[in-house]
């Protein structure tokens, strides 16, 4: 038994350290331990007290290490005695110093003792490196429990819901941006499919007990209490089969705990046996991508997208009761004069054809793969059971699901996934366009166009002062490029269904849901932001419509083409007015000129005299 002395620091007399004990093993003289591995478990003595400046907690009264096996042994230089640690200083320590490092992984918490550098000065230090070490590890360990699967035995966090299989998707899949996190409304709809499941379930013999536990903790999974325990990543197995058994376990391990079990137990809730019953990660993955599908477009996408259009509306409806006239453009070049509210018009049908698009995607979506089980021929399921699947999440969503009438389409393809993102890429079109048009009306303010005011939200630059600029302009138009960036790999995405099964599960259902918020929250700021305090400057339309040389174009009919063609590049050569130029081509007298050129009269269709 070795033992060092509790000594203060120097430069900090405030400062101690704790007795450390370490347990040699047995050895024969002569020997020295050939692995400080081989050192048997630490204590700390319970009378240890940290001063008040201690920089860490103290540790645990009692810690347990597992040996590392042989084969992943390191031999060391020398043992490790902490027996002449010192207090003598940073300052003291020279040349290398060994710090003794636990070794842990996510998937095995158990500490290895390695050696990094030589403990030839040994110092204060040193000590502390140790003991911080060691608490950091107890209290790793302390905080997992042990799980196993068909590639056996894991730790998991004590705290966290999930079991073998999610744990060892985070081993092997550490591409772990929080924007690469399974989407919310996924762990939610795979709440609603296995609380369904769970009910349809005991009509097959499913112990009640068991399936009202299932039922329960699938509930507070559709409800987002447990979001937290669904860390795993879109980038995982193309079938989506890791976080099907992320959804299984958890379940599973709440409805243990609602059942008064132990978490990892498997007793007597089993995720695959039980949660799992009657399906596979084939079926159940896609049906969970269209429920969150048609859940997020009909509760998030559509309401955005009819409360813009009704807002452009508004500004329709405020721009004709004024009667405000424009000069129109083609290929941004002047053009013959329209309405304001004719232009705005425009917007609202792009607007009303998206709605159609969007409700037109709707019902494919609807169809549910759930059922199919493996590949689509419905294996250990029983006849009604996918019908009885589609009514039970019809009732528990409030809105109509139905049984998909081919399986093998349903697990191998995703064409309403595809077809539904091309609806969002379309109307991405449509925003970009909308968006573009308006920044560009309400450029300036003295050196643009100038012929919208766009609401002031914040400064524009960090070194122009008082410059606005159209920031939820910019923004729109930027998250529709991202909108058309994922429907190209949606796209791509929908073609890899090679044979029985799509392999890109994950990657299309994201991309859907990404585009779907993205443009929900876009155009809500946009209508928010830009769109409600949105008005004309009639003063700069009004001055740009008299110096535009197209309204020679209602001369047409009076003076035919080729000399109204003359009027307007005499005027644009010499710097004239249109009626300057025509009255000194004599093309037609000033009464004339004043009764045919009149934009209000420029609208619209003329009536036919005959």
């Amino acid at each position: 038994m070795y033992y060092n002395r509790r000594r203060r620091h120097r430069r900090n007399p405030g400062l101690a350290f704790p007795p450390i004990v370490h347990q040699l093993p047995p050895r024969v003289s002569g020997q020295r331990p050939s692995n400080p591995c081989s050192l048997k478990p630490i204590s700390f003595p319970s009378e240890f007290k940290a001063k008040p400046n201690w920089p860490f907690p103290p540790p645990p009264a009692g810690i347990a290490f597992r040996q590392t096996p042989a084969s992943q042994q390191k031999p060391a230089s020398q043992p490790i005695m902490l027996r002449t640690v010192t207090g003598r200083g940073a300052a003291a320590t020279s040349g290398l110093v060994k710090s003794v490092l636990p070794r842990v992984s996510r998937a095995t918490p158990t500490c290895s003792l390695a050696p990094q550098l030589r403990l030839q000065n040994q110092t204060a230090s040193a000590g502390l490196r140790l003991s911080r070490s060691i608490h950091s590890t107890s209290v790793r360990m302390s905080q997992t429990r042990t799980e196993s699967d068909a590639f056996g035995e894991i730790q998991v966090p004590a705290d966290r819901y999930w079991g073998a299989q999610t744990e060892r998707s985070l081993e092997n899949f550490r591409i772990n941006q929080p924007q690469d996190r399974m989407p919310p409304p996924i762990v939610k709809a795979f709440g609603i499919l296995k609380g369904a499941a769970a009910t349809v379930n005991m009509r097959y013999g499913l112990d009640p007990k068991i399936g009202a536990a299932i039922q329960q903790a699938a509930k507070e999974v559709a409800d987002g209490k447990l979001l937290d325990h669904f860390p795993l990543v879109v980038w995982q197995t193309g079938s989506g089969t890791q976080s099907n058994m992320n959804a299984n376990e958890v379940i599973s391990n709440r409805a243990i705990e609602i059942l008064g079990g132990t978490m990892g137990s498997k007793k007597p809730v089993h995720p695959n046996d039980h949660v799992n019953r009657s399906a596979s990660s084939n079926d159940t993955f896609p049906t969970v991508m269209h429920i969150a599908a048609v859940l997020d477009l009909e509760g998030e996408l559509l309401p955005a997208l009819r409360s813009l259009r009704e807002a452009i509306q508004k500004k329709v409806d405020e721009f004709e009761a004024k009667k405000i006239i424009k000069i129109g453009r083609t290929h941004l070049q002047d053009a013959t004069p329209l309405t304001l509210a004719q232009e705005f018009s425009g917007y609202v049908a792009q607007l009303d054809f998206s709605i159609k698009r969007v409700e037109s995607s709707l019902p494919d979506l609807r169809l549910l793969a759930q059922g199919g089980t493996a590949v689509g021929t419905g294996i250990n399921t029983f006849e009604g059971f996918a019908e009885a699947i589609a009514e039970e999440v019809t009732k528990m969503t409030g809105t109509e699901f139905k049984t998909a009438p081919n399986k093998f389409e349903s697990l191998a393809a995703h064409d309403a996934i595809v077809q539904a993102h091309g609806s969002l890429n379309t109307l991405a079109g449509s925003l970009t366009k909308i968006a573009q048009d308006i920044r560009y009306l309400g450029s300036g303010p003295r050196c643009g166009l100038g012929e919208l005011n766009l609401p002031e939200n914040e400064p524009g630059s960090s070194i122009m002062p008082g410059k606005v600029n159209p920031t939820q302009c910019e923004a729109l138009t930027m998250l529709c490029a991202q909108v058309m960036g994922n429907n190209v790999a949606t796209t791509i995405g929908g073609m890899n269904g090679q044979f029985e099964l799509n392999v890109y599960k994950p990657l299309v259902i994201r991309n859907l849901l990404h585009s779907s918020r993205l443009l929900a929250d876009g155009m809500r700021s946009f209508k928010k932001n830009l769109v409600a305090g949105l008005t004309a400057n009639e003063e700069k339309i009004a001055s740009i419509m008299k110096e535009s040389l197209m309204l020679v174009t209602c001369l047409n009919p009076k003076i035919g083409y080729d000399m109204a063609s003359k009027v307007a590049k005499n005027a644009h050569k010499k710097g004239l007015t249109l009626k300057e130029s025509a009255l000194e081509l004599q093309a037609l007298t000033e009464e004339e000129f004043d009764t045919l050129v009149k934009p209000e009269l420029m609208v619209g269709p003329s009536p036919y005299k005959g």
